[in-house]
């Protein structure tokens, strides 16, 4: 309850110790139990904090050759709840991927039972967002409120602190909302780049679901400055710029040459001013603050990106898609997210294990989890359901390229296919966030966190989704909001 309410900053030591606790004492804790609820709730809960508990714990509820067998009458809460742990699972648990399909097929099942109006929305909201894939139940608190059995001073109290607590992270957000404002409108981009996105604000959104921790203001600020020139840029590239003109433009970022950056159409040459501050600052930034200065590995990533950008301009101009693999290789880069996620990497103070940023290797090992959550953003936005009302470019489509490898198949198969690789993705991202883990647990929240929004942020078929990220955006200037 205590994150679903947000306010698990208040309580973070607190919280290690009691889960440090039921750690240590795991295996007695579960032994002999027959409550579906605390086990799955205590796995999750553990899982989550990065504790590599055993899957077998739900053994106790599979009958071999039978699958799961459970009471449904009135457990409608456990059932929920083993979905939820399900989601934790890597590759190889097979017993919590029979855990999903058999609590899924129940839910579904008790849908179509004579529920109240309540029982069917709790039911509905943890299959469509499982907590651990998605931001929607945490954009609505009210929900969760809602779900719980009764009221009782415990939770008069929580609300209090929740309501308190809300109050300060709106000043906190108003104020980042008024410095990226701001500096959005001083950088000009907006009105000299007409053809380009200007939405700071949602861009915005991107920051506050990676960075939750109200103490990290300097980094949400921060970090939307490269957000949103990966807007800008993929812009440029999708719906602007000519071949010759994108050609130049990615052999300037490639060599960072001011001299060459003259020969730029005006527009170019602003952006990649604005490009040379951002590298820069964040260079001077993360100096200051933890020792190192990684300015030129920041500017290759900006070049992998405009180099990755003309490889898709040139496929869609050439009306040749590549094989599936290639295109992904690609979109994964394009994304943007390795980008973005390397900025926090070092904003965050986290180094890579014997690499030193002075060298002149052009590679460096960025962790695994970065290109992990950038392929679940590009399969998601590849699924078709992202058309963003404000962008009018088409910059090609891992569906498309699949169906035109695999003569015969359709649509649908496509989706699913998809649907499977994402699924697969999130169990290796599981098994990245486990100790023993060399990063540190604040940035494998960022990475997670980054996953869990891109199902809310790219899906424009789920109305619902997209009305609570539109509330959640109002709710950051209104200060009467309330649980």
């Amino acid at each position: 309850m205590i994150q679903r309410l947000g306010v698990k900053s208040l309580f973070r030591e607190q919280i290690k110790a009691i889960l440090r606790w039921q750690y240590t004492h795991f295996s007695s804790l579960n032994h002999g139990k027959d409550d579906v609820y605390e086990i799955a709730l205590r796995f999750r809960l553990l899982r989550q904090e990065g504790y590599h508990v055993p899957a077998d714990v739900f053994e106790y509820f599979n009958d071999k050759g039978k699958g799961f067998v459970m009471k449904l009458e009135g457990n409608i809460k456990g059932m929920m709840e083993l979905y939820e742990a399900s989601q934790m699972s890597m590759e190889g648990e097979d017993i919590l991927d029979e855990a999903g399909c058999f609590s899924s097929n129940c839910l579904n099942a008790l849908l179509t039972c004579d529920l109240d109006h309540e029982q069917a929305r709790m039911i509905e909201s943890t299959l469509q967002y499982p907590y651990r894939k998605s931001f929607a139940r945490l954009l609505a608190p009210q929900s969760f409120v809602n779900d719980m059995p009764g009221a009782n001073s415990w939770m008069e109290d929580s609300l209090e602190v929740a309501n308190r607590k809300r109050r300060i992270d709106q000043y906190v957000h108003q104020e980042e909302i008024h410095q990226i404002n701001k500096w959005w409108k001083e950088l000009g981009l907006g009105e000299k780049m007409e053809f380009a996105r200007d939405q700071p604000l949602k861009w915005y959104m991107w920051s506050v679901a990676i960075l939750t921790d109200p103490s990290l203001s300097e980094l949400r600020v921060e970090l939307i400055k490269p957000i949103s020139l990966v807007y800008i840029i993929d812009d440029i590239f999708d719906v602007h710029g000519t071949v010759d003109e994108l050609i130049l433009f990615t052999e300037v970022i490639k060599r960072w040459d001011n001299a060459c950056a003259e020969q730029l159409p005006e527009y170019m040459k602003i952006c990649f001013k604005v490009l040379n501050d951002i590298a820069n600052d964040f260079g001077k930034i993360i100096f200051e603050k933890h020792g190192w200065n990684p300015t030129r590995f920041l500017k290759q990533m900006w070049a992998n990106l405009c180099n990755a950008f003309l490889v898709e301009f040139q496929w869609n101009a050439s009306g040749k898609l590549p094989k599936a693999d290639d295109y992904l290789k690609n979109a994964i880069i394009t994304s943007g997210v390795p980008l973005v996620l390397t900025h926090l990497f070092f904003l965050m103070g986290q180094n890579i294990a014997n690499q030193s940023m002075d060298s002149k290797k052009e590679e460096v090992q960025l962790p695994n989890i970065i290109f992990l959550v950038a392929e679940i953003l590009r399969l998601w936005d590849d699924l078709g359901c992202a058309q963003d009302e404000n962008q009018n470019g088409y910059d090609g489509s891992y569906v498309e390229c699949y169906l035109r490898e695999n003569e015969g198949s359709s649509y649908q198969s496509a989706r699913e296919h998809v649907m499977k690789l994402i699924s697969k993705l999130w169990k290796l991202l599981n098994k990245e966030c486990l100790s023993p883990c060399p990063f540190s647990a604040p940035f494998l929240e960022a990475c997670v966190n980054a996953a869990k929004m891109v199902s809310l942020m790219y899906n424009y078929e789920d109305k619902h989704g997209l009305g609570l990220l539109q509330d959640h955006m109002k709710s950051l200037t209104c200060d009467h909001e309330t649980i």
